[in-house]
């Protein structure tokens, strides 16, 4: 699919000025929101702030910043006669790219000193809603919630001038494997902080930290995989130094 408009929000911003000036550089008009926004504006970077697009401010200290029909719309949007009739009576924009990542809940609950206050603040609402719509619609959208695929997309785009449907799909199951890991870790929080029960239901989400020459016997898959949540010395948190 053609990328013609993007959104970017992120938390993250390592990486996304360079990104958003070479989506500039490829014509594509870029709309974001909060810290993101000014830090493309600060560098230089044309961007039109949501509230723009939806005639809406942010409220809430910012809680409701994208929670609006005029971007869902924009990305649920497939694009036949009967969807693109419906955006265009609403001056809905289409959105094409959706460059999201979340509060580092994961990180802020593993400091041992922090409130329950500072972790719920932490707990993103428009990003996930965002990413879990655009992955819906990878038949159309393009969503990225990891800073290593930004230049996958900008190789893609500048050598076809638009994002393949494999591309699409595995960034859409990579956004579904984000979000799940997202509402697993406050899952846990929120159980470790009200109860001292086995829980109803054992949620875990591991990281590979690389595949195996082989499995039980030669002819099987294997990987290793890490819990990112466990701070205990073990095997999986250690640095090897030497040997295979």
């Amino acid at each position: 699919m053609t990328i013609k408009r993007a959104l970017i929000s992120v938390s993250d911003k390592d990486g996304i000025a360079d990104f958003a000036r070479e989506l500039n550089k490829l014509n594509i008009e870029i709309i974001s929101s909060g810290g993101t926004y000014q830090l493309l504006k600060e560098n230089g970077i044309s961007a039109k702030k949501v509230d723009e697009i939806t005639g809406f401010p942010e409220i809430l200290g910012g809680r409701v910043k994208t929670l609006h029909p005029k971007i869902h719309g924009g990305i649920l949007a497939r694009r036949d006669d009967d969807h693109l009739t419906q955006l265009d009576s609403h001056q809905i924009p289409q959105i094409d790219l959706l460059v999201v990542n979340l509060y580092p809940f994961e990180a802020t609950v593993a400091n041992a000193s922090v409130t329950k206050a500072e972790a719920i603040e932490k707990i993103d609402v428009g990003g996930p809603t965002m990413i879990r719509a655009a992955a819906k619609n990878h038949d159309y959208v393009t969503v990225l919630v990891d800073k290593d695929d930004y230049s996958l997309v900008l190789d893609e785009l500048k050598s076809s001038k638009e994002i393949g449907a494999d591309t699409r799909a595995k960034l859409a199951l990579k956004a579904f494997q984000h979000t799940a890991s997202y509402d697993i870790a406050i899952s846990n929080y929120l159980h470790r902080l009200n109860s001292d029960a086995m829980p109803d239901r054992a949620l875990f989400s591991f990281t590979k930290q690389q595949d195996l020459r082989y499995g039980e016997n030669p002819h099987q898959l294997a990987a290793f995989y890490r819990d990112p949540s466990a701070q205990s010395i073990s095997i999986a948190n250690s640095k090897q130094l030497w040997g295979k």
